[in-house]
């Protein structure tokens, strides 16, 4: 052995010679690194056991067999009485063995000692290691559990899956009313609390019934009488019949954690075991009860009623005890640390029914869903929902998914309505009283509409494009100064003039008929570019969430490669102006681009065509962009006459680039310098041949007027 610290003391073989089925090789390992006189008890010279399996797949394991070795954290489970196994790694043994030598391995064991004798291997709080001694059955704790075990209003019942391949099945402890009736395929546990100890404290599981009983006589706990009490609580006076329900037993031990000796409980700690034996055979076996004519009985008062040995014998397997996620666990597991926002969601179709559920898995805030419309079948291609769900409503429907989820630890609130409907009722409440609010319905109406109330919370909006490529967030600042209203005409302009939108709006490939109506109508879209996409809004929405500013940002992606192109668009302040019965709203950014054109015209007149839009459900026109003077224009410093080449072909494809949002909604054009945007007596001759132009769409026309210092905004209708 080239291993100076290692000793080979014996070699032993169990099975045939020529194949054995285990090698073991006593060895004393020195290690330099131990502390002397450590609190843990490790020496610096302990003597081990390699075992050494015939199977090649499995680890060597290594046993301690000094019989006071110290019962620590990071140890395989095993049986009171047997040698303590060392858990030297934390990867699967499938992950050790591509690294494995023999070299490394002892080295692995001196690490483990010296780590272990330091305190510095493993963190407290974590349970003991199950690698070699892995158990099969589980037992999963309602996500609320520390109160509803305080609580007197409750009892706990055990509901078991069915067995899995493995043989192993996994069983939930459940909460019911206290006076409520054990329901059918449920059974009750063995619940004992067991005195406080001192955090960190380690003993080995019990291996038989009779073994947990000796450990809690050392604690002051009578295990049979308790065990006897329990049981024939159990059955009434009239007597139960075996049920086939009754096939196993689980105990459930409670134990209270402190700090320090004689400090008042600060956690509970909690193990499970199973008993392959129903209650009622097993109240029989501690003489609690006793059976006559197929029914069970208690067996009080009865001289003959003693227990056998039997009920000591009975195998104990541990169970792996599991909690069911709430919202602080889904964070940690998702990598979240703020716990999100009260949030409204406006749309639970493809699209926010995806995000919500990313959303909800991983903890992060508290939602109100609005939807009016319902489940038809071919929703099911591309939303969260499933077939037993068609015809409910999509609020309620995701609601449900979430609870299905989270087990009630959050929950989402639905509300079937019309977002857009802002009378007094728990819409407006719901967008009132939270803190955000994401708008994902698809729509204008709504986006539009909500900007002009001041009280609503901050609003973002998520879409994705006609074709599932792109992805596109609308996030109005933390104040409110810059609302989805002026942040979606921003948008357009930034898709009329920058070369990423010249196609990002195109239209799909195709639609189909999903009714009768001629309005039902609906893209043909996978459902793997709406997750793909909701996966990137879900994930950059809370990032969003954490800044105050507003933003426009888009995510393009190639369908081909699957690569992703992020584009971000300048965010300027609105101005509002009124025209009559109309309001009238412009950007910064736009006038602007505006002053730029006029200040290239000096010392002439310029100006072109305004692109814009009208919403007569919110009485407003939105100036979008001025286009520059065609190239066939006539300027002057004291006039300047549009031109028309190329003009048609410009709008149009402003209209194109936008879907059909954006389009001709007047003329601007500029005051040469020292002037101001006052119209001119030609200026109101322009207007009454605009007015006149628009009265064919029965629209009103825009004439901008940009001067040296100020702006003005004309309006023209024929009447």
């Amino acid at each position: 052995m080239r291993q100076r610290d290692f000793t080979i003391v014996q070699i032993l073989h169990y099975g045939k010679d020529e194949t054995p089925m285990l090698e073991c090789i006593i060895v004393d390992v020195e290690c330099d690194g131990v502390p002397s006189k450590n609190s843990v008890g490790i020496r610096y010279r302990e003597r081990l056991a390699l075992c050494v399996s015939g199977n090649p797949k499995l680890l060597v394991e290594v046993l301690a067999l000094r019989k006071d070795f110290p019962v620590l954290m990071h140890q395989n489970q095993g049986i009171p009485g047997a040698p303590a196994s060392l858990c030297l790694y934390f990867e699967p043994e499938a992950a050790v063995m591509r690294t494995w030598t023999p070299q490394s391995f002892l080295r692995r064991i001196q690490w483990w000692l010296e780590k272990s004798a330091r305190h510095e291997l493993h963190p407290a709080d974590q349970p003991v290691e199950h690698l070699f001694f892995a158990t099969k059955y589980e037992l999963v704790l309602p996500w609320n559990f520390p109160a509803l075990h305080k609580s007197a209003e409750h009892r706990f019942v055990i509901a078991r899956s069915p067995e899995r391949p493995d043989g192993g099945f996994t069983c939930f402890l459940e909460a019911i009313p206290r006076d409520a009736a054990i329901k059918t395929g449920t059974t009750a546990p063995i619940e004992l609390v067991l005195p406080p100890i001192v955090h960190g404290f380690v003993e080995r599981d019990p291996a038989t019934l009779g073994q947990l009983a000796d450990i809690l006589s050392r604690r002051g706990i009578e295990l049979l009488p308790t065990l006897r009490a329990i049981l024939q609580a159990r059955v009434g006076e009239n007597g139960v019949a075996a049920s086939a329900d009754d096939k196993s037993t689980v105990v459930l031990l409670h134990i209270p954690l402190c700090r320090a000796e004689g400090e008042n409980p600060v956690g509970m700690a909690h193990r499970a075991f199973v008993l392959m034996v129903g209650g009622l055979e097993l109240g029989v076996a501690t003489g609690a009860l006793f059976v006559l004519e197929k029914k069970y009985f208690r067996a009080v008062g009865l001289i003959d009623a003693k227990p056998t040995t039997e009920w000591c014998t009975q195998p104990l397997l541990p169970m792996t005890v599991l909690r069911r996620n709430d919202a602080v666990a889904a964070r940690t597991q998702s990598g979240i640390a703020d716990e999100g926002p009260l949030g409204v969601l406006i749309g639970a179709g493809s699209l926010g029914s995806a995000m919500l559920n990313l959303w909800g898995r991983a903890g992060w805030g508290r939602w109100t869903v609005i939807d009016k419309d319902h489940i038809k079948p071919h929703n099911l291609s591309r939303h969260t929902a499933y077939s037993q769900h068609i015809g409910c409503s999509k609020a309620s429907v995701v609601a449900d998914l979430h609870a299905a989820a989270m087990g009630r630890a959050t929950e989402v609130t639905p509300l079937d309505a019309d977002a857009s409907d802002f009378s007094p009722g728990a819409v407006t409440d719901a967008l009132s009283n939270a803190k955000l609010v994401i708008d994902a319905s698809t729509t204008l109406e709504y986006p539009r509409a909500a900007s002009a109330v001041d009280h609503f919370a901050r609003h973002f909006s998520a879409f994705v494009t006609p074709t599932g490529n792109a992805a596109v967030l609308l996030a109005e600042d933390a104040l409110r100064h810059i609302r989805l209203r002026t942040l979606e005409a921003q948008y357009y302009r930034a898709l009329i003039q920058e070369n990423w939108g010249s196609n990002h709006l195109a239209g799909n490939a195709s639609s189909f008929w999903s009714g009768a109506s001629c309005r039902d109508i609906s893209m043909v879209l996978s459902y793997s570019r709406i997750m793909g996409q909701a996966s990137t809004l879900a994930e950059q929405i809370p990032a969003a969430v954490a800044q105050d500013s507003a933003m426009i940002r888009i995510w393009q992606r190639d369908p081909v490669r699957g690569a992703v192109e992020v584009h971000d668009v300048s965010v300027a302040t609105e101005r509002r102006m009124e025209l009559g019965e109309f309001a009238l709203f412009i950007d910064a950014d736009a006038e602007r681009q505006l002053r730029d054109m006029r200040a290239q015209g000096f010392p002439n007149e310029t100006g072109g065509v305004l692109l814009g839009y009208y919403d007569f459900n919110i009485s407003a026109v939105v100036v979008v962009a001025g286009l520059p003077p065609p190239p066939d224009s006539k300027s002057s410093p004291g006039s300047f006459e549009r031109g028309v080449a190329g003009l048609a072909e410009a709008v149009a494809e402003a209209s194109r680039r936008t879907a059909g949002v954006v389009g001709y909604i007047g003329e601007w054009h500029s005051h040469p310098p020292g002037h101001s945007a006052s119209p001119s007596r030609d200026d109101l001759l322009q207007l009454v041949h605009l007015a006149l132009g628009m009265a064919d769409d029965g629209l009103p026309a825009i004439q901008l007027i940009v001067g040296e210092q100020d702006l003005q905004i004309l309006q023209g209708t024929v009447k």
